[in-house]
C-alpha cells in the first residue's frame, strides 16, 4: 500500500506543511495546482522536490477557492467541474514536463472530491476528464463499500482508479469521510492514527466512528505532514507500511 500526501500547498512568502520533510517518506505526492492553493513556482518547486525523492507527481485541481482553501462547495454544472480539472492538470503537466517529470495520476481536493463522493454526475464528469488530459491519467477516488459500482463505472468510461483511505480521518456508517465540521472527524491521537493504519495494512479494514467494520482495501493512504507533530507520526507509519 502505497503513501500519498497533499503538498505544494503554501502560496507566494506565505508556508504552509513541512514537504522537505515529508516528501522523502512517501510515495506519491499530490500537487496543489493553483485554485485552491499554490501558485507557479511553488509547483514548480514541489515537483523538483519530489523528482529528487523519486516520488511519484499527482495533480491535486479543487474548487477555485483560495479564502476557503478548496473546501467550500461551489455551485458548478460537472461539465464546469471536468474543465476545471483539466485547466489546473494541465498547468502542472507543463511545468513537470520542463523539470524532466510528468504528471501520473489525479486527486480531487477537498469539497470537490467530497462532492464527487456524493454525486455520480459529477464523478463521471471528473473520470472522463483524467481520461482526456495528459493521454489518461488515473483517478484517485475514495474507498468505500461502493467500490464495485464506481469500478462499473470506471470500465464504461475507460479510466483506471486508484482507491484511498485516509490515516487520520474519521468515517461515518456508510464508509464516507466524517464532515470536518463534526468533532472528532480528524483523528489526533497519534495512537488512534498507528491503530487505523495498522488495521488498513493488515485487513484493510477499519471502524466508523460507532464501531461499524467497514471493509475498504485501499491501494494508498492518505498521509499528512503539515506540522511537526505530524512529521513523527508519518515516520511511524511508514516503518510500519515497510513492515506489513
Amino acid at each position: 500500500m502505497k503513501l500519498n500526501c497533499d503538498m505544494g500547498e503554501s502560496f507566494g512568502s506565505w508556508t504552509m506543511g513541512f514537504d522537505a520533510e515529508a516528501m522523502p517518506l512517501v510515495d506519491m505526492a499530490n500537487i496543489a495546482c493553483g485554485f485552491h492553493a499554490s501558485d507557479p513556482l511553488t509547483m514548480a518547486r514541489t515537483v523538483e522536490l519530489a523528482r529528487s525523492h523519486s516520488v511519484q507527481v499527482g495533480a491535486h485541481p479543487g474548487y477555485p477557492d483560495l479564502v476557503g482553501f478548496g473546501r467550500r462547495s461551489i455551485a458548478c454544472s460537472p461539465e464546469e467541474a471536468a474543465c476545471m480539472l483539466q485547466y489546473q492538470v494541465g498547468a502542472l503537466q507543463a511545468i513537470a514536463e520542463s523539470r524532466d517529470s510528468r504528471v501520473g495520476y489525479v486527486k480531487p481536493h477537498g469539497a470537490l472530491y467530497n462532492d464527487m463522493m456524493r454525486d455520480d454526475r459529477l464523478m463521471r464528469a471528473l473520470m472522463e476528464a483524467a481520461k482526456g488530459v495528459c493521454g489518461g491519467l488515473p483517478l484517485m477516488i475514495q474507498a468505500t463499500a461502493r467500490n464495485a459500482h464506481y469500478q462499473d463505472m470506471a470500465a464504461a468510461v475507460g479510466v483506471e482508479l486508484l482507491f484511498e483511505a485516509f490515516a487520520d480521518r474519521a468515517y461515518d456508517r456508510d464508509g464516507l469521510l466524517l464532515p470536518r465540521s463534526q468533532a472528532g472527524a480528524v483523528l489526533h491521537d497519534p495512537d488512534a492514527v498507528l491503530e487505523q493504519v495498522r488495521r488498513l495494512a493488515g485487513d484493510g479494514v477499519l471502524l466508523s466512528v460507532d464501531g461499524k467494520p467497514l471493509p475498504l482495501a485501499p491501494d494508498t493512504l492518505c498521509v499528512h505532514g503539515d506540522n511537526e507533530a505530524g512529521i513523527g507520526v508519518l515516520r511511524q507509519i511508514r516503518r510500519l507500511i515497510d513492515e506489513t
